[in-house]
């Protein structure tokens, strides 16, 4: 069965770890080679997972702290 482009947003994160089973990346990859959509917002989520590996709480000012915190809590509750 295809991947719908929902399904394929809930599992990024698990794909990006490592985390699906065997099944589940080929249906992700099929996905993504004819979404070209989902394949931007793979790239998207690589470039934000890059970004804030170097986003400490020791650099940031307090308010870009919460502003990041506040638009990740935000997104996921989208």
């Amino acid at each position: 069965m295809a991947m719908t482009c929902k399904e394929l947003v809930e599992l990024v994160t698990d794909y990006l770890e490592g985390k699906l089973l065997d099944v589940e990346v080929i249906r992700f990859e099929q996905h993504l080679s004819s979404c070209e959509g989902c394949t931007n917002y793979l790239k998207q989520m690589r470039r934000t997972v890059r970004a804030v590996g170097y986003a400490r709480q020791d650099v940031l000012a307090p308010q870009q702290w919460q502003d990041l915190l506040k638009l990740f809590r935000d997104w996921k509750n989208d």
